[in-house]
């Protein structure tokens, strides 16, 4: 499975944080899995690093990099192509993180491994 980590999911596995859930930690540790984190997710944890919301144990781009590579991680990149999405998207959540992260789970096929429910309205599979 391919599996595109929500912001949250990230920082929850990383931090091995109590919220996350059971069949997450599984999916994540399943060798078979490919795991990736949106560019979207990184720009979401600077702004929020930066105006003090999300205190990191380390500086963010440190902690960000150092932790993609620990738990092999890849990168995706937001394309043109995948924000095109955004024209079919109906207007449940209005979060420019989220609908980014929905609109290349969809240009990508990926599984999006979230707590979030809200997500289910919309033409992406989940997991929690």
């Amino acid at each position: 499975m391919k599996v595109l980590l929500d912001t949250c999911a990230f920082l929850w596995i990383t931090t091995d944080a109590k919220e996350l859930s059971e069949n997450a930690r599984q999916i994540f540790r399943n060798p078979k899995n490919e795991m990736f984190l949106s560019s979207v997710s990184v720009w979401e944890i600077m702004v929020k690093n930066g105006i003090g919301k999300l205190p990191l144990p380390s500086p963010a781009q440190e902690f960000i990099t150092s932790q993609r590579i620990k738990h092999e991680i890849e990168t995706l990149p937001l394309t043109e192509k995948a924000i095109f999405h955004l024209k079919t998207l109906p207007k449940h959540n209005q979060d420019p993180f989220d609908r980014m992260l929905i609109c290349q789970a969809i240009e990508y096929d990926l599984t999006i491994l979230t707590c979030d429910g809200f997500m289910e309205q919309y033409p992406v599979k989940t997991a929690w």
